[in-house]
């Protein structure tokens, strides 16, 4: 039974990371000069902005996957404890993401059940790896999902202050999570690695943002 139950958690996780149906437990960051407003752009500059959180949305769906690979194949209740806050926290930006492109009259890839089960997969390889190493893919991912946060922030239309609130909690909460996998026994992952997480990330990245 043991099995079985897992499956469907694994299933289930999937299922409602790849459609969003999960409600974040944070209230979604507003400005406070955007706090009475609806959110709404203009045309070009809405177009720009949903693409780029579009972008961001199928980062939390890898993120989700990475998350419940590691967690199946997790040895110690710590390495456990450390890959649930994050992925609680990472569920949180999957909604506000889904929420903000809403808003903004766009929608989430088509694309996000390919990566999510690429993601996935990786995560699970990395937890057979042992704790270490799952602990160092969570530190890695998280310093290069920081980095391309504030590439975005630098990208996101200035008056698309909604936006930009939540890209920055992200980024902040990003930060938290790879200082808590080193703070857990995560080893630097060997070049040839991180090179493949960036080459991964680029075609993420140059995918999503049109489709």
């Amino acid at each position: 039974m043991h099995i079985i139950d897992t499956l469907i958690g694994q299933i289930d996780s999937a299922l409602r990371t790849v459609f969003s149906v999960t409600p974040a437990a944070r209230i979604m960051p507003v400005p406070l000069a955007d706090a009475g407003s609806s959110g709404l752009l203009a045309p070009t500059v809405a177009s720009k902005s949903v693409r780029l959180m579009r972008v961001n949305h199928v980062g939390e769906v890898c993120a989700q996957g990475l998350y419940q690979g590691q967690l199946l194949v997790a040895r110690h209740h710590k390495v456990r404890q450390v890959l649930e806050a994050a992925a609680n926290e990472e569920r949180d930006h999957l909604a506000w993401c889904a929420t903000r492109i809403a808003e903004l009259g766009g929608h989430t890839s088509v694309l996000s059940p390919i990566f999510y089960a690429g993601a996935w997969g990786l995560g699970v390889m990395s937890g057979l790896a042992g704790d270490k190493w799952s602990m160092g893919f969570l530190v890695e991912t998280e310093q290069q999902v920081e980095a391309h946060l504030a590439s975005h922030l630098d990208r996101l239309p200035v008056d698309d202050l909604r936006s930009r609130a939540i890209v920055e909690q992200m980024r902040i909460d990003e930060i938290v999570h790879g200082n808590s996998g080193k703070a857990h026994g995560g080893v630097p992952l060997p070049f040839p690695i991180k090179m493949a997480m960036r080459m991964s990330s680029k075609i993420m990245t140059g995918s999503t943002y049109w489709v």
